[in-house]
């Protein structure tokens, strides 16, 4: 895949991320953050279902390593308890402040990345990664 054939795609990413949080905002005003989150799982896990078997993608159970499942388990308990975290923040404060906080996980995946994955990042790469922390920091924070 070529630079320009993502951006579309990346585009819509950033949109659907955007819509995640002021659509979640706004529904979680009567009710309770844990019920919200659970109620938005549920959703995921029909939708995701649905385009597994509408696009025959669907793989045996057994088909999959004891290592993925350990790793793909630890991933959804992350996920869990990230959504637990953002919805409860939602609940008491502003989208346009917690919504940045939540994107300073992308500063810690690229030092993760580094440190356990053994990846490298260019000094480019390192100075967005501090723009991305001073940014979210300046919204978050000081705004």
């Amino acid at each position: 895949m070529g630079r320009r054939s993502g951006v579309p795609f990346r585009c819509r990413l950033t949109a659907f991320a955007a819509l995640t949080a002021i659509f979640a905002k706004v529904g979680i005003e009567n009710v309770n953050s844990d019920f919200a989150t659970f109620i938005r799982t549920v959703v995921i896990l029909c939708a995701l279902g649905a385009i597994l078997v509408g696009t025959g993608q669907w793989v045996p159970v057994g088909s999959v390593s004891a290592r993925t499942y350990v790793f793909l388990v630890l991933s959804g308990l992350a996920t869990g308890g990230s959504w637990i975290c953002y919805f409860r923040a939602l609940k008491l404060g502003e989208a346009s402040r917690v919504a940045p906080v939540d994107k300073l996980s992308v500063v810690l995946v690229a030092v993760f990345g580094v440190v356990f994955l053994g990846e490298r990042l260019s000094p480019p790469n390192w100075l967005g990664v501090a723009l991305i922390a001073a940014g979210a920091v300046l919204v978050a924070y000081l705004g």
